[in-house]
């Protein structure tokens, strides 16, 4: 999506306040001994309220309102009966809707204490997107922001998901740019422009480079010997610098 109109703006602005604060509440109840159904429950009841929908249910028939991914899941987890423990690595990630504008933002982070290498993770996505996010500005390649993202990754001993990628986002959940890689690609040559919207989510990995999707419901995304930190927000490219919708 290409911004044009100030209704464009607050539109943007609007369902990212609310996927933000959605975001923030659940991090905020995540507790040992609370299951991801109760988290997803609790973002059912915002939405609600907020007057929004879910992206996930509403576009693709997803079975939850969010996706909420713990240890060994990276993406798209389906929240049900798994309690939550201390010291698990937990995704939350929200996209949602209203009146025809959408916002994406995910969050990974530990469940009070755990092991060094998860929280470390979790700081160096934070970092490669802030990285990537002083990429964004019209006339910048996406390859800029790949790259920055792997640079980080690599300073710290870490790798990034391949196969897990950014998007453009804005009057669906999923536009052009198809992909806003998480690595330095030649060919990624995109070229971000003045008010294009874009889901921007570095996923920075302690070992695999690629996820693969679970035979046994065909939605969650897995790794087998590797834990995933993501970090993701809603932006929008101006010259005056990058907009996040989602704080």
């Amino acid at each position: 999506m290409i911004v044009k109109t100030e209704e464009d703006f607050n539109g943007l602005k609007e369902i990212g306040k609310i996927c933000g604060a959605i975001r923030d509440e659940l991090v905020q109840c995540t507790k040992p001994g609370i299951t991801t159904k109760e988290l997803d429950e609790i973002a059912a009841k915002m939405f609600e309220k907020a007057g929004a929908q879910s992206a996930p249910k509403g576009e693709y028939d997803f079975p939850g309102i969010t996706c909420i991914s713990v240890n060994e899941e990276v993406a798209h987890g389906i929240p049900g009966g798994r309690t939550i423990h201390e010291g698990d690595l937990v995704n939350i990630d929200v996209s949602g809707s209203k009146n025809g504008y959408f916002a994406d933002t995910g969050i990974s982070f530990v469940v009070g204490k755990g092991e060094e290498i998860l929280q470390k993770i979790c700081d160096v996505a934070k970092e490669a997107f802030d990285a990537g996010l002083e990429k964004v500005k019209p006339g910048s390649k996406t390859s800029a922001l790949g790259k920055a993202v792997q640079n980080v990754a690599k300073k710290h001993g870490l790798t990034v998901i391949k196969n897990l990628t950014g998007h453009g986002v804005g009057r669906a959940i999923h536009e052009a740019p198809d992909h806003i890689f998480n690595y330095f690609s030649r060919w990624d040559d995109e070229i971000l422009e003045e008010g294009m919207v874009i889901a921007f989510e570095p996923f920075i990995s302690t070992l695999e480079e690629e996820v693969f999707l679970s035979e046994v419901d065909g939605w969650t995304y897995l790794t087998d010997e590797s834990f995933v930190a993501q970090y993701e927000h809603t932006i929008i490219v101006t010259k005056e610098g990058p907009i996040i919708t989602t704080v």
